[in-house]
């Protein structure tokens, strides 16, 4: 589905995190997908731009094209959750423990190390 899209998996999933929250930092970005800034910075080279209040910031913002294939992406929702043989719930309850396992992690010092 995401070769249809044009996109690979990270962009994916940056794009996901970018549509919750639009014109975040790069670092924030980072921190949700557990991805450094040289995994990020060349596959966000056309979405970043600095801040205007502290040029130190880097901030990354969907395009219009991006727009587009968000609109593309969501008649993709239902098969890909289809595909993974859960019900719309079985997948919410999934995203919902998994970004606590996550957060668990973060905060404990096995995501430290």
């Amino acid at each position: 589905m995401l070769n249809e899209l044009g996109l690979t998996y990270l962009q994916y999933v940056a794009l996901v995190s970018l549509y919750e929250h639009d014109n975040q930092p790069v670092s924030s970005l980072g921190d949700k997908l557990f991805l450094d800034s040289s995994t990020l910075t060349p596959l966000l080279k056309r979405l970043r731009q600095r801040d205007a209040k502290d040029e130190r910031v880097v901030r990354v913002n969907i395009t219009p094209k991006g727009r587009k294939v968000r609109e593309k992406a969501l008649d993709y929702r239902q098969q890909l959750v289809e595909n993974m043989g859960l019900s719309a719930t079985d997948f919410q309850n999934l995203r919902e423990e998994l970004v606590k396992l996550r957060t668990h992690l973060s905060d404990s010092e096995i995501g430290k190390s």
